[in-house]
Formats: C-alpha cells, sequence, structure tokens
C-alpha cells in the first residue's frame, strides 16, 4: 500500500500558476470535502490537498484520538501525525509538490495536528494557518523551524481553549525559530470574518 492511500483525500489541481498548495486540515465531523471552499476563499487558485482523518469519535472524523475535551492520547497523536506526514511526503511526489510551497490551512482538531508535524516532521510543509489551535505536545527536543511561518488565530472568548495555552504554542513555535504571527479574534471558538481577513492577509503575504 502506498503512503498515499493513508488518507482519503481530495486533490484539486492548481489553476493559478506559482501560488502556494494549501494543506486542509478540518476540525472534529469534518472530512476531505469540508474545507474546500474556504481554501477557495482565502487562496483563490491555489492547489489543494485536503485529507480525512481516520479516527472516528461517536461517527465524527479526527485526526487523532482524545481521552477527554483538551486531553489528547498523546500515544495515538504522534502516530497519526507520523501517518499524515508519510501521506503528505507520498501526495508531494504524485502530485509534484515542493514542501517548500505547502502550508496547512487546520481548524481546531486540524490545526492541532498541523501543528503536531510542525513539531515532529517539519519538513514535510513549509508553515501553515494554526485557527483555534492548542499545545499538542511539548517536544523534549525541539525542531528547528527557522524559515517556517505560521498565523495563530485564536478566539479572545473561546471556551474549548484557555488564552495561556494559545500564547504558548506560540511560544514553543517562536523558540523552535518560527516566524510566528499570533492574532485575537473578539470570539469564540467558531470562526467569524476576522479569522477570514488575517488568513488571506497571511497566505497573500507569502505569494
Amino acid at each position: 500500500m502506498s503512503a498515499l492511500d493513508l488518507h482519503v483525500h481530495r486533490w484539486v489541481p492548481a489553476e493559478t500558476p506559482g501560488l502556494p498548495t494549501l494543506l486542509m486540515l478540518h476540525g472534529t465531523g469534518g472530512d476531505e470535502n469540508d474545507l474546500l471552499p474556504l481554501g477557495r476563499t482565502l487562496l483563490p487558485g491555489a492547489a489543494m490537498l485536503s485529507p480525512r482523518g481516520n479516527v472516528l469519535e461517536h461517527g465524527a472524523p479526527r485526526f487523532f484520538r482524545r481521552l477527554a475535551e483538551g486531553v489528547f492520547d498523546i500515544e495515538d497523536l504522534h502516530r497519526r501525525t507520523g501517518e499524515l506526514a508519510d501521506f503528505v511526503e507520498a501526495a508531494s511526489e504524485t502530485y509534484g509538490l515542493s514542501p517548500d510551497s505547502i502550508y496547512a490551512v487546520g481548524y481546531s482538531n486540524g490545526a492541532n495536528i498541523a501543528a503536531s508535524v510542525l513539531l515532529s516532521r517539519p519538513s514535510v510543509i513549509a508553515g501553515g494557518v494554526l485557527l483555534r489551535a492548542m499545545v499538542p505536545f511539548e517536544p523534549a527536543n525541539p525542531p528547528s523551524l527557522a524559515g517556517k511561518r505560521v498565523l495563530i488565530s485564536a478566539g479572545k472568548l473561546d471556551q474549548m481553549i484557555a488564552p495561556a495555552g494559545t500564547d504558548r504554542l506560540a511560544t514553543i513555535l517562536r523558540d523552535a525559530g518560527a516566524d510566528v504571527e499570533l492574532e485575537w479574534q473578539p470570539t469564540g471558538h467558531g470562526l467569524t470574518a476576522g479569522d477570514l481577513k488575517a488568513a488571506q492577509r497571511f497566505l497573500e503575504s507569502i505569494t
């Protein structure tokens, strides 16, 4: 079995040459189609690679298991992160992508596994837009994230993610060398127009 078969996925070829490829990572309950409209809005014409999470929580797809809300199954997180990184590497070979031009766009659970990829297999992506992310794990030996660019867009009123957790994620990524932008939105866990504007601005700045 090819590593490309590790995830059911959608591949949307670029309509505009030269744009980054968006790795769309859905939240709990989403699938490989869920964030495609968001990707088209954020960077029209860009190629999109959109996998479905392989874990089911009461029938809802996720990218890794959790023991309770905000409490992750770390062993499963590491295994699923490795699988996703293997999948992205295989997709890069199959679809002719350069890791230097792949940016994850993840929401909630998808943002968390994107952060986990950055902290464990950063070679497969160039950075990401992390919408409502928290610390997936703290690496004992942080990788070098020099040259990686990350936007974290967080909700000040998010009942699922404490502000301190968001700040800690930004610190971990910065300490590892990433260029991190942290934007706070006056809202909860759901996305708003402010998130879209921040993500559009960030992605346009790397084109």
